[in-house]
């Protein structure tokens, strides 16, 4: 069984009179420690496939089962706890606490679960170590570059350990340079870790860094042949 199951979901959304359906019967299969990436043109519901993954939002119509829980039929408040405990988000605008640290923004997923605050301490050391910002922890968002709070909207999504790290836009807001540090990071979480990760991205260069590419066209994935990566060799 595949670590995420998609099963014909359909997902519609009024607007005024009309009814908009961005996602018609899809099906996926992720497996576990796979690194997938998601196109389409804007509109096309990649965002919106993302988030019913990640239990943000709920199809219309089909399941998504989620390393063998059906998420489709859990109730809002187990939802929020289930995506609390399996789910990293990484976001295009970072949506670090400016008034907190590097080290707390990171805490911040582990004070909805049941650790001590020896157990936090050490998971988030360990997340900061593996994105290379073990000597920014005291640091606020203000006194970081928008490479570096990327790398802890990172490693706050990777600090719970989840079963799926979700990552929209990830380097949308980078210049190219900062954009390949960054894939370069997901790259090598994914290799050493064996994070599995599924994004969302416009960019055809981030989008070849996946193992396994997808194009959402007219409400039906695709999967084009892989291109070439196109990548400086500087490391994250």
């Amino acid at each position: 069984m595949a670590l995420v199951e998609v099963s014909q979901v359909t997902k519609e959304y009024r607007k005024g009179d009309q009814t908009i359906t961005p996602l018609r019967g899809i099906d996926l299969a992720v497996e576990r420690g796979d690194f997938v990436s998601l196109m389409g043109a804007s509109g096309s519901g990649k965002s919106t496939l993302l988030n019913l993954i990640a239990g943000i939002d709920r199809p219309t119509a089909g399941r998504i089962v989620v390393n063998g829980t059906d998420i489709t039929q859990l109730s809002r408040t187990r939802l929020a706890h289930w995506r609390a405990a399996h789910i990293g988000y990484i976001f295009q605008l970072y949506n670090l606490i400016p008034v907190l640290t590097a080290y707390e923004n990171v805490e911040l997923p582990l004070l909805l679960l049941p650790l001590s605050r020896a157990e936090r301490s050490k998971r988030v050391s360990i997340a900061l170590e593996a994105v290379g910002l073990t000597d920014r922890a005291d640091h606020y968002p203000r006194q970081l570059s928008g490479g570096q709070e990327q790398r802890v909207g990172i490693a706050r999504a990777i600090v719970a350990d989840p079963l799926v790290v979700v990552a929209d836009e990830p380097t949308g807001d980078l210049d190219a340079e900062t954009s390949d540090q960054v894939l370069h990071l997901l790259k090598r979480l994914n290799a050493e870790l064996g994070t599995t990760f599924l994004m969302v991205t416009h960019d055809p260069n981030a989008a070849a860094v996946a193992r396994r590419r997808l194009r959402l066209d007219k409400g039906e994935l695709l999967e084009p042949e892989p291109p070439q990566v196109v990548l400086s060799s500087r490391r994250a």
